[in-house]
């Protein structure tokens, strides 16, 4: 698991990557302004978990292979290049970006549902008021 805090122009945010089973899992949490140490800890403690929760993401299958033994040479460099790399990888981009797609897509099925329900109920009130309206006769 890990935690990545950035700026993105207008708010700090932090991102969380969880891979297990093979698939990577992202997670986006808005902190705002510059969060201090505490806050981050805070979060880390308290809201961490809720947020991650919360969340009925699948995830994405991960690209790389974390069973094959690495090099300690090529693991220390592929370390410092995490370290200068700032942001969010790639993958969890895609993790967050397929999560949101998936609530949008959720979304629009409620949104049809309850048309469709809406909709119902008017036919259904127009045809009592058809039949009340020629009881009377």
């Amino acid at each position: 698991m890990t935690l990545t805090i950035y700026y993105d122009g207008q708010f700090w945010v932090g991102v969380i990557e969880i891979q297990e089973n093979g698939r990577l899992k992202a997670y986006r949490y808005v902190f705002g302004t510059e969060p201090s140490d505490t806050e981050v800890l805070e979060f880390v403690n308290y809201r961490l978990y809720a947020v991650i929760t919360k969340s009925t993401q699948l995830g994405i299958k991960e690209k790389r292979d974390v069973n094959k033994r690495i090099n300690p040479k090529r693991l220390q460099r592929q370390v410092a290049k995490e370290m200068k790399q700032k942001g969010i990888s790639t993958q969890a981009q895609e993790a967050i970006k397929e999560d949101i797609k998936r609530r949008k897509m959720e979304g629009k099925k409620l949104k049809k549902q309850r048309d469709n329900a809406f909709k119902q109920k008017q036919w259904e009130i127009k045809k009592q008021k058809a039949k009340k309206k020629h009881k009377g006769r």
